[in-house]
């Protein structure tokens, strides 16, 4: 990315960086009081208190922050995970995308794809709270990214690829309901205007990434014998995965 660049230019690429990489500890840090609350079996209420027993407060300061409080001892591997695994993806999608303006979308989104990886391999579950709403904001934040000048994408590709990704995972859903979960189906949608966001191809690579990463998972546990041919397991992380590389690889052809 600094190859044949000017000194000035690498320092702000670098500025960039580490800009990115913050802004993804930073909020990769928030959102596990939310990721706690959010990690409950669905016919239960969200959490109302901490990890020992302290009740949240109202408003946004009772989603936003570490899921322990103040009289909390937390558990450091939790507290830890979240902000490095934002901070690495946020870092490696300002290394790709540069200053293109599909950047700020990108880094808008990967907190809430972190969060939601979180609580489906807490609980199996992709809350309606978080992938509608992406389903929502992802075209229309990309489409106010497609009025910019520099950006690297097309909106209409992305909408017809979030609605062919979404038709497609609601197909395999009906095909195999209890292999597949419907809100898998609700995030295909706004994966699949992200990937779609950069081409035809980055759609069916990211898609066929997180396939592939799962399928991988999950032979890896039959030959480890920790789970059977009929264990469910949290299929979102690897949608996540798969189509953060889709991303990426989309961005530096861009």
């Amino acid at each position: 990315m600094t190859a044949g660049l000017t000194p000035h230019k690498v320092c702000q690429v670098y500025a960039l960086l580490i800009t990115a990489a913050l802004w993804g500890a930073a909020t990769g840090l928030l959102v596990l009081r939310a990721a706690h609350r959010l990690s409950v079996e669905p016919e239960e209420p969200w959490r109302q208190d901490c990890p020992s027993g302290h009740a949240f407060g109202p408003g946004p300061r009772g989603w936003l922050g570490p899921a322990h409080c103040a009289s909390c001892v937390p558990a450091p591997g939790r507290v830890w995970t979240a902000p490095l695994v934002t901070g690495l993806g946020c870092t490696a999608l300002a290394w790709a995308a540069g200053v293109r303006p599909e950047l700020a979308v990108w880094l808008l989104l990967a907190p809430l794809l972190v969060l939601l990886a979180t609580v489906d391999i807490r609980v199996h579950r992709l809350p309606d709270q978080l992938t509608l709403p992406l389903a929502v904001i992802t075209p229309l934040l990309l489409g106010i990214m497609a009025l910019l000048p520099g950006h690297g994408g097309s909106w209409p590709i992305a909408l017809l690829g979030g609605l062919t990704l979404g038709c497609a995972y609601l197909v395999l859903f009906l095909i195999n309901p209890n292999g597949l979960g419907f809100g898998d189906v609700k995030l295909a949608v706004p994966l699949g205007v992200a990937l779609g966001w950069y081409g035809w191809e980055v759609l069916f690579l990211g898609a066929f990434a997180g396939f592939l990463l799962g399928a991988v998972y999950g032979l890896g546990l039959l030959v480890l014998r920790r789970a059977g041919r009929k264990s469910a397991i949290p299929f979102g992380p690897f949608m996540i995965c798969g189509a953060t590389a889709g991303l990426l690889l989309g961005a530096l052809a861009a």
